[in-house]
């Protein structure tokens, strides 16, 4: 069975003492929930004093990038999977559309990404997911299996047991257009065949895939009646605490 996650981007929103509030906030709002793994994934600087301030709570902390590189050195401005985890994160995003449309993340980076995560004890949440030109082109099948493929590339079954996929349509990010269900199903289905092709069933059965574009308290629980969508990873909506809270408890 598995269990779904539930985990909030923050991207580049949130002084300090703003993530701690909010991350205090959302503590009580969320303390009952044990249906799903909750995450959120503040900005860097707030990383050490939120994961502090929610130490034995059932919120889990992630970064949102790590380094490509695994050992210390001369790599000015790169913060390396071993810091975060050192930080008390338990979890890193990797392969975000904005770093891979914006910051020119490759798939042979997102592939040593979550290299570098895995070596460090991290869960990697591995995001894919394509553009809108490339949906009505009818080759977004294609170009998320391509993402898959290289970002999964080398990594054993044992691996795979701390793998997270996580599904965006370019297209629904902070858009206000959110894929249907049906498209969400049919794409994580579609990710999930891929899964047993390149690791075998056993893995594609008890891997979570994550839905995100755009979702809001009022569109969670029919996403999460798909059979192939096993949690969120949500934007805006995780911004706020009584809203991030709402989706967390759409049950």
């Amino acid at each position: 069975m598995r269990k779904p996650v539930i985990a909030g981007n923050w991207k580049m929103y949130k002084l300090l003492g703003e993530a701690v509030d909010t991350a205090l906030a959302l503590k009580p709002l969320v303390a009952n929930a044990n249906h799903c793994e909750i995450v959120i994934a503040p900005v860097f600087t707030a990383l050490k004093t939120v994961a502090d301030r929610l130490e034995g709570s059932n919120i889990k902390v992630a970064a949102q990038n790590c380094s490509t590189e695994v050992s210390f050195g001369a790599h000015t401005g790169e913060i390396s999977a071993e810091m975060l985890k050192d930080s008390g994160c338990s979890q890193v995003i990797i392969g975000h559309s904005e770093r891979r449309q914006f910051y020119r993340e490759t798939h042979g980076s997102v592939n040593r990404k979550t290299k570098a995560a895995l070596a460090a004890g991290l869960t990697a949440i591995v995001c894919v997911g394509e553009m809108l030109a490339e949906r009505e082109a009818g080759s977004a099948e294609n170009v998320v299996k391509g993402q898959l493929v290289s970002g999964l590339d080398g990594l054993t079954v044992a691996d795979m047991e701390s793998i997270i996929i996580a599904y965006e349509p370019v297209w629904a990010i902070g858009t206000g257009k959110t894929a249907t269900p049906e498209q969400a199903q049919e794409m994580h289905g579609h990710i999930r065949r891929t899964l047993a092709e390149t690791h075998g069933k056993e893995v594609a059965d008890n891997t979570r895939i994550l839905y995100g574009g755009s979702v809001k308290p009022d569109n969670i629980a029919v996403l999460m009646s798909q059979e192939d969508v096993d949690g969120a990873l949500v934007g805006g909506a995780s911004l706020e605490a009584e809203s991030f809270a709402r989706i967390v408890n759409y049950k």
